[in-house]
């Protein structure tokens, strides 16, 4: 048992939805093309599509559908129109749509919505007081909140990719009505349960990506709470670690870690090595210089390091076979050049390769993975929400959730 606690979360079963007028919080959240307004992965809609359409069809509610897309002022901020026309696609569902979230078109087509309707409000930024973050207690109190949780009976919260966030669609909602979790945010909740309460050891942890930062609060937590046996770093996580060891990373690696504000963390990663955490670095690196690429190895380090060397993904590999419990949360390298993606595609195929069970934490990494990989492969659609978990953080969504079910259930 580790110090992370997961608190004890309403579902669907411990409310009643059937024919109900429920509000729905999922995440379609997705890279738009800022040129084009194209949605460039739509991933997280087809799975929202997916347990939307069971839900729909397993209780008949008069089910109201809000996402949020981008932040205002971004490239990514637009309508939910696409999106729409996308959850139909993957659904099969007549979803309608209205411009508008919470002024008199949307109020009139939430009052006409009848049960087994599906109805997507427009982007919830939309709405000013949908972008600041506050304590529950003043999330229920916006406009916003009010004014949708009078049109409807039912909060269910599908959207654990953004249980991280503190808006009122998130944290204000249960504060107004009988809330639970959807079947996506159950699966999610499910696989954190399988990582932290039952997980088997050996417990092995692979990260990467640009979440120094992050995960550098990831691990210190997991070394505090013993959650690890090892935790094998890659990317910029691992050039950090190795100029903690006093490792000479070579000009243009320091370079890149000081673009990067990452210096500063060295003390942070030496004192975690000193007391003893199980950090592995990477033996040798895929490097870019003038001569071309190459595989070298530590020690004798030139150029700039584009992803894990050979020796280093055999190396990691066997360890990964080998584990019961495996987390993955960013690539190996520079995936976004396909000369550099054979790291991070090593590593997966040794996840897939384990008997263990995997969480992959969302992001690029997630990406990457295959449709068909199994039962025991959970893709989390919330990296972040992941991380800050991970990290020994409250999620601002699993508080309003507990305190909605004193309120309306009396747990």
């Amino acid at each position: 048992m580790s110090g992370l606690v997961i608190p004890k979360l309403p579902s669907v079963k411990d409310i009643s939805v059937e024919e109900k007028k429920v509000f729905m919080r999922i995440d379609i959240n997705v890279p738009i093309d800022p040129d084009t307004g194209e949605i460039l992965d739509d991933h997280r809609i087809r799975v929202h599509a997916k347990y939307i359409k069971e839900f729909a069809e397993k209780y008949k509610p008069a089910l109201v559908i809000g996402s949020h897309q981008g932040r205002p002022g971004s490239p990514d901020f637009t309508t939910l129109e696409k999106h729409c026309e996308l959850l139909r696609k993957y659904s099969g569902l007549d979803i309608k749509y209205v411009e508008d979230v919470m002024g008199p078109a949307a109020l009139r087509a939430i009052k006409e919505l009848k049960p087994g309707e599906v109805l997507l409000l427009d982007n919830l930024r939309l709405v000013a007081e949908e972008v600041l973050e506050a304590p529950p207690e003043v999330q229920a109190n916006t406009i916003f909140a009010k004014r949708i949780a009078s049109s409807v009976d039912v909060y269910v919260n599908d959207a654990f990719a953004t249980s991280h966030r503190s808006q009122p669609s998130i944290v204000g909602f249960p504060l107004l009505l009988p809330s639970a979790i959807g079947p996506l945010f159950e699966k999610e909740v499910y696989a954190l349960q399988r990582i932290v309460s039952d997980s088997e050891s050996p417990r092995v942890y692979v990260l990467g990506g640009k979440k120094v930062a992050e995960h550098m609060r990831v691990i210190e937590n997991l070394v505090k709470n013993r959650m690890a046996d090892r935790i094998l770093t890659c990317g910029l996580l691992g050039i950090l670690f190795l100029a903690a060891k006093g490792v000479n990373i070579g000009i243009d690696n320091y370079k890149v870690l000081e673009e990067n504000g990452l210096t500063p963390l060295i003390p942070r990663a030496r004192y975690l090595l000193l007391r003893g955490a199980p950090v592995e670095t990477p033996v040798d690196f895929k490097v870019q210089h003038e001569g071309g690429v190459e595989n070298v190895y530590v020690g004798q380090l030139r150029g700039k390091i584009m992803d894990i060397g050979e020796s280093t993904g055999e190396i990691y590999s066997e360890l990964i076979k080998e584990a019961r419990t495996i987390v993955m949360r960013g690539p190996a390298g520079v995936i976004e050049v396909e000369e550099f993606r054979s790291g991070t595609k090593k590593l997966l195929e040794a996840a897939f390769q384990s008997k263990a069970f995997v969480l992959i934490a969302g992001g690029h990494l997630g990406a990457m993975v295959p449709n068909k990989v199994g039962e025991r492969v959970h893709v989390s659609t919330g990296g972040n929400s992941v991380l800050l978990f991970l990290s020994g953080e409250e999620l601002p969504a699993f508080k309003a959730l507990e305190l909605s079910a004193k309120m309306f259930l009396g747990w």
